[in-house]
């Protein structure tokens, strides 16, 4: 059953739930849903770096931030196609492309579709993450092939006040909605270790899955502190730098259970991570993961790592899907 009515109270439950009841819970869900041992493989590319006009507190790629990050003009069409062949042939089967603005301009428009075009034409699902967008842009990007939009909500609306101020909560569900009425598939997920509460992680996952449809993909990030950051420098000086594992799996758990047909990323974060708590991540359901020596601006597993963990576990990459679900179809029309 596929619910949107999720009140913070069952959310919180879920959370304060035994742990290996919870995994309990979330494989079965996992299993109804998903193909238990099917990990989709993505790449990630940032195709215009830093010099973002937001104030994200934990982003190296701000304009406010002092972590030495230049700021770079988009990549050639050419360069990115080159680099979405690569991934394809190293076995990822989403390629997705970010750049670092507040929304892209109209004069970035007919590049960044010719990209996406340019990527469907290979084969692989296309993703982008661009900031803010308005009616026209989304139009222009669904119409070019674009499957996915990546827009995450971050943390819950309480706590996101206390690391952004440029953009609200309300412009981020502003975004999703008009992806979703383009007819775009939603990425939107958070970060956690941010400082954050619990109370905090259960409004984070109960923004998401109360939206009229949920995303098609959630990426649950464990934030990596970077110096020069207002949020990293904070961590960093209070020696608070990273989540405990246990509760960022009951985290990717409780994701699957409130967002059963989404696919739950581990994303961010993921290298500082063991083999056995990735397993653990896993086994609470996430189904995707990042592939690759680099994440826009910090670092990665690595494939070959993932594929040597991969054969471990008996997990295998998940092919690439049909086209996904669209907005009418989503909601039943």
């Amino acid at each position: 059953m596929i619910r949107t009515d999720w009140t913070r109270d069952e959310i919180g439950g879920l959370f304060d739930m035994p742990f290996m009841d919870l995994l309990w819970r979330a494989q079965q869900v996992h299993r109804e849903w998903h193909r238990p041992n099917e990990v989709q493989l993505s790449t990630l590319l940032s195709i215009k770096t830093g010099g973002c006009a937001e104030d994200c507190g934990y982003c190296s790629q701000s304009a406010f931030a002092k972590s030495g990050l230049k700021a770079e003009k988009l990549m050639d069409v050419d360069a990115v196609l080159a680099s979405a062949a690569a991934a394809k042939a190293a076995g990822s089967n989403r390629f997705c492309m970010g750049a670092a603005w507040r929304e892209p301009k109209k004069r970035d428009m007919e590049a960044l579709c010719a990209m996406t075009a340019g990527v469907k034409a290979m084969g692989l699902e296309t993703c982008m993450t661009l900031g803010m967008l308005n009616d026209d842009q989304a139009r222009r990007l669904a119409d070019a092939g674009l499957d996915y939009y990546n827009h995450n909500v971050d943390s819950s609306p309480e706590y996101y006040e206390k690391i952004i101020s440029t953009r609200t909560y309300q412009d981020r569900l502003d975004t999703l909605a008009r992806v979703r009425a383009a007819g775009m598939a939603v990425c939107s997920g958070g970060i956690v270790g941010m400082g954050e509460t619990r109370d905090d992680r259960v409004g984070f996952i109960h923004a998401l899955s109360t939206l009229p449809v949920h995303p098609e993909s959630v990426p649950v990030n464990a934030l990596v502190p970077v110096r020069g950051t207002s949020l990293g420098d904070k961590l960093i000086a209070e020696e608070n730098v990273k989540i405990d594992d246990l509760e960022f799996v009951r985290t990717v758990a409780v994701a699957r259970v409130t967002m059963p047909k989404a696919r739950v990323r581990l994303s961010a974060g993921r290298e500082s991570m063991s083999e056995s708590t990735q397993a653990l991540c896993f086994l609470a359901g996430a189904n995707s993961i990042f592939t690759g020596d680099k994440l826009l601006t910090a670092g990665n597993a690595g494939a070959d790592a993932d594929a040597e963990m991969m054969a471990k576990l008996g997990m295998v990459a998940a092919e690439t899907e049909a086209k996904p679900c669209r907005a009418k179809e989503a909601v039943g029309f």
